[in-house]
């Protein structure tokens, strides 16, 4: 099949999608269709910077939440390794010793989750590079090559479609980020649904009660949620809310996520 009839047929799934839905097509439908077309039982999407917080965008059940989330929360996971190496993580059973070893907390929590196999795939056209999309699977199931190529091809569509969305919004492109590299973005991703700006918002009031940079409070906003196994969105929502207030020694190395600890810390 050649790229530019794959392409079409990708976009005709994904807009028949949108046309159940009876609205205009949105990542959403990407994933619905990805889950339709591909041997996998949900996806979900995350937008992703180098400098500012992640945040979910759209899932398709709530494993896909869940699993989006975790990864979020965690710092580590095929989403993380797809953004930052920007290319395709395919991991078709997560009860592998070496992935058990890769991600020492997100394999067991992703099992323990109901995911047995999981794909990542980056958004990314060129250098510009917004997040990416993940695929599960409740049983172990190895994707061919042709399916590879489609999930690769839903991934594109869903940067095209973050991209208009983000110049129709605000006039300038997204993120450039060289997959990689330490090369910061150039212009933040901005929250298309509220979720974004919620953890920025608890992330500032961090900065300002800890007297820390922007990165050292995000880590212990995500220490916290992973502390306590809850939701970095509602962790941000008690900072927002004055019903948290974290100690200026919340963040030691045992609380911390693995991809915060320092290296000599690491199991």
């Amino acid at each position: 099949m050649t790229p530019g009839s794959r392409s079409a047929r990708i976009q005709a799934l994904v807009a028949e999608q949108a046309a159940l839905r009876g609205a205009r097509v949105g990542v959403l439908d990407v994933c619905t269709a990805a889950v339709a077309a591909l041997p996998v039982g949900g996806a979900g999407m995350s937008a992703m910077s180098r400098d500012r917080a992640s945040h979910p965008l759209c899932s398709t059940d709530s494993v896909s939440q869940h699993l989006e989330e975790l990864q979020l929360t965690l710092g580590e996971g095929p989403s993380v390794d797809a953004y930052v190496l920007g290319s395709t993580v395919l991991c078709p059973d997560l009860l592998a010793g070496q992935l058990q070893r890769h991600w020492t907390v997100f394999a067991d929590a992703a099992l323990e989750a109901g995911a047995r196999a999981v794909f990542a795939f980056p958004l990314q056209i060129g250098a510009v590079s917004p997040g990416v999309l993940d695929l599960y699977s409740s049983s172990s199931v190895e994707l061919d090559a042709e399916e590879v190529a489609d999930a690769m091809a839903f991934a594109d569509a869903a940067t095209l479609i973050l991209l208009d969305a983000r110049i129709s919004e605000t006039g300038v492109p997204f993120d450039t980020h060289t997959p990689g590299t330490d090369q910061p973005d150039t212009a933040p991703f901005d929250d298309l649904g509220g979720y974004r700006a919620e953890i920025d918002q608890a992330t500032g009031i961090l900065m300002v009660q800890l007297d820390v940079g922007f990165e050292e409070a995000f880590i212990r906003l995500r220490a916290h949620a992973y502390a306590r196994g809850t939701r970095i969105s509602a962790v941000a929502a008690d900072v927002i809310a004055h019903r948290l207030r974290l100690p200026p020694d919340t963040a030691p190395s045992d609380i911390r996520p693995p991809e915060a600890r320092p290296p000599d810390e690491e199991s």
